[in-house]
């Protein structure tokens, strides 16, 4: 029989196990993984010593295009996270221009989406007092959820949501079959706090970190779960950054609450000492905890109480990093290069996770929690969705291994003993020996719906 492409000889990573296999593609999808497939295809690709991984799906990134394309844009974002071995991500709703509060505003990111990346994507809607009223166009649109913060989102035209407008969107949001992910930081206090703090003459980056403390972000995981509780909605708390979070929606989710939990590699991998000595690129909302707050963090990543983990890229310009107020800078990571290459090495070779359960976080199960059909797994039947990793040689990507728009990352100059040799999506190469080989061919992903 005649393939597409034929892989040879990988570890393939499967939910069951690792075994070494032949993998067939045709028409985009998997049709074969055996051990040895006899045939031919148009291309092989000798994956001997490889370890072949799902796509990554990554559930929370910030391209800001249109509106803020000099931030990042789709071209360079989507070019960095295919570098990364990312295979569809889903872009948030704020931080472009228009932000995506109404259908108008999601094709026009749609078009944009469709006409730069080079890998597929799905796009959030938001949640905010100014939208109520256009969530089922949201819906209809094909958002894989709608985004609320309950702080200071950072950009004036997505205001954060009030009680009322949680409470409201939630109960809306179950009848529409949505799923509501939240910024869980409390409002007044963190914004009260910063303010005593700047009122005193403290700008430095431990004013930073206690003005940000860890019960504004409990208090308001609670308050979330309760709303979600009462009305029936599913929640999904992005960043979750210390395990009395991740435990406050475990516990919730044993009372039957549908609830997610993600966390991020910048939780994992850096401490509050850390963003003292890289300063304001490490700068992110909720901020870096200490090392115990990590060490419980990976506890609970470890016991498989987190669904997800998902890189919020959130890069700026340059200058908005460079400030002497902590305060005043960005905050937001630039890192969805690199979450792979870090939990292989941070997570599988140093704190012993296993592969199986890595692909799980960064792809099965994004894949299933937001209905994304046919993909996250290397099955027969899915989308040709997969990365070849080179595993256990070391490697320090430097500014000119970056693929976003600039070259600024806490990742940047860290060893890895892990790297992407090639991204697949949808049976096609798109990047390969760090070169993107590819312009665009990016497609939108809809979730399936229910019933």
């Amino acid at each position: 029989m005649a393939y597409d492409v034929l892989i040879r000889g990988g570890q393939v990573v499967q939910p069951e196990g690792i075994a070494v296999a032949d993998i067939a593609i045709a028409d985009g999808q998997i049709v074969a993984v055996e051990p040895e497939i006899s045939g031919a295809a148009r291309e092989e690709i000798d994956a001997r010593g490889l370890v072949v991984f799902p796509g990554v799906i990554d559930i929370h990134v910030h391209f800001n295009e249109p509106g803020r394309t000099t931030w990042e844009g789709l071209r360079t974002g989507s070019r960095a996270f295919a570098a990364g071995g990312g295979t569809l991500f889903a872009d948030m709703p704020l931080n472009s221009i228009p932000p995506v509060l109404d259908g108008a505003a999601f094709h026009v990111k749609q078009q944009a989406a469709e006409a730069q990346s080079v890998v597929d994507f799905a796009l959030w809607g938001g949640l905010t007092p100014r939208n109520l009223d256009r969530l089922e166009e949201l819906a209809e649109a094909g958002v894989i959820g709608l985004k609320a913060f309950l702080a200071d989102s950072g950009v004036e035209e997505f205001p954060a949501a009030d009680d009322y407008t949680l409470y409201e969107g939630m109960r809306r949001a179950a009848q529409l079959q949505l799923l509501v992910a939240v910024h869980a930081e409390n409002a007044t206090l963190v914004r009260r706090l910063a303010e005593a703090a700047l009122r005193e003459g403290h700008h430095s980056a431990r004013a930073y970190l206690r003005s940000r403390p860890i019960i504004a972000e409990l208090e308001a995981i609670q308050r979330a779960l309760l709303f979600a509780e009462e009305t029936g909605c599913a929640l999904h708390i992005v960043h979750v950054t210390v395990a009395r979070g991740v435990l406050l929606a475990w516990e919730a989710r044993q009372r039957g609450v549908d609830v997610s939990i993600e966390t991020c590699p910048h939780y994992l991998l850096f401490t509050e000492d850390d963003l003292e000595r890289l300063g304001p690129v490490l700068k992110c909302a909720p901020p870096i905890r200490s090392a115990a707050e990590q060490r419980a963090l990976w506890q609970a990543l470890l016991r498989g109480q987190i669904d997800l983990i998902a890189s919020d890229h959130s890069p700026s310009p340059p200058e908005l990093k460079q400030s002497t107020d902590f305060f005043a800078a960005w905050g937001g990571i630039n890192g969805v290069q690199f979450t792979l290459p870090a939990m292989v090495t941070a997570g599988v070779l140093e704190h012993g996770l296993p592969l199986t359960q890595l692909a799980r976080l960064l792809a099965a199960r994004p894949a299933e929690r937001f209905r994304f059909a046919g993909r996250g797994q290397l099955r027969p039947g899915n989308l040709a969705d997969l990365t070849l990793l080179v595993v256990g040689e070391p490697w320090c990507p430097g500014p000119a291994e970056s693929f976003s728009r600039y070259p600024l990352s806490p990742y940047l100059g860290r060893q890895f003993q892990a790297r992407v040799q090639r991204t697949i999506v949808r049976g096609q190469t798109v990047y390969v020996d760090g070169r993107i080989v590819r312009e665009g061919g990016g497609q939108l992903v809809r979730p399936q719906r229910h019933g």
